[in-house]
């Protein structure tokens, strides 16, 4: 699996439309993918929920589907999966565990609370789950060659609309706190979603209809779709360009902003490499 190399294809974020983030959950109708050695203080509700390596989940897993847990992850809540489980070596969970269908599980795994297994028990070291993303992208990408994960990712995180599908993922190494959600590379995030909490990311790109209750800071540049409502700042380090129908509440602050003219900034708009009014 030589395509998996250092995981360039997990360093970006994306939040499919309709994604919510509430008080205590990370949820979505499409599959969840964590990366490996992140710590995320919600709960996670998804399709399909893989979580990679020495991760951290400080709350519950539900899943319609498989649920699959790679090696020594922390679960704080219970695991319950409609379909199939895995759980690969030295996996703790604090909480229950409850599976609708087959369990496969390693070594060493911990379950405090017991657990509950309507399929098969088969103990023993289920395929690594970054083997796995692989071939489960290749599947729903509808790609042919495995070579060319790579280009399609880049489309995916791309300024073009998100395809319909597209898994939640979160990189590897991101921390989601009840007070900011904060990943390394780009983000992006789908239209129609609700989040709650402050967002940090390499870059931002929002689009249409979503509404965030915090701020958002974008260590490069940050784009903001028609009919967005952001309840805090925006900051970029930076360019920023904010269109047709966006309301934030708070200020701006970036290197150039392009504004449109019926968008509304409630508070002080700063952009000393200037700004620029679009008008239709």
């Amino acid at each position: 699996m030589e395509s998996t190399g250092d995981h360039d294809w997990i360093r970006g974020c994306t939040l499919p439309d309709n994604t919510e983030l509430q008080e205590r959950m990370l949820k979505t109708d499409q599959d969840i993918v964590i990366g490996d050695r992140c710590r995320i203080d919600y709960g996670l509700w998804g399709r399909k929920v893989v979580v990679c390596e020495f991760s951290r989940i400080n709350g519950s897993i539900t899943a319609n589907g498989d649920v699959r847990i790679d090696n020594w992850c922390e679960i704080s809540g219970d695991v319950i999966a409609d379909e199939d489980a895995y759980l690969g070596e030295g996996v703790k969970i604090q909480g229950k565990l409850i599976v609708r269908g087959d369990l496969d599980i390693g070594d060493n795994v911990q379950i405090e609370r017991g657990f509950e297994a309507k399929g098969w028990i088969s103990i023993r070291n289920p395929m690594p789950v970054i083997v796995y993303i692989v071939m489960y992208l290749v599947a729903i990408l509808g790609i042919e060659k495995e070579e060319e994960l790579d280009s399609i990712l880049e489309k995916l995180f791309g300024d073009e609309e998100t395809p319909a599908g597209t898994p939640l993922m979160i990189p590897a190494g991101a921390v989601l706190d009840m007070q900011t959600f904060s990943v390394p590379g780009k983000m992006v995030i789908g239209s129609g979603c609700r989040l709650h909490g402050n967002i940090r990311a390499g870059s931002i790109a929002v689009r249409e209809e979503t509404t965030i209750f915090g701020s958002l800071h974008a260590q490069k540049d940050a784009s903001i779709a028609p009919g967005v409502v952001i309840h805090g700042d925006l900051q970029s380090a930076g360019d920023a360009v904010i269109e047709r129908g966006v309301h934030i509440l708070g200020s701006v602050s970036c290197r150039g902003l392009t504004l449109h003219e019926d968008a509304r900034v409630d508070g002080v708009i700063r952009a000393p490499g200037g700004l620029k009014i679009e008008r239709q």
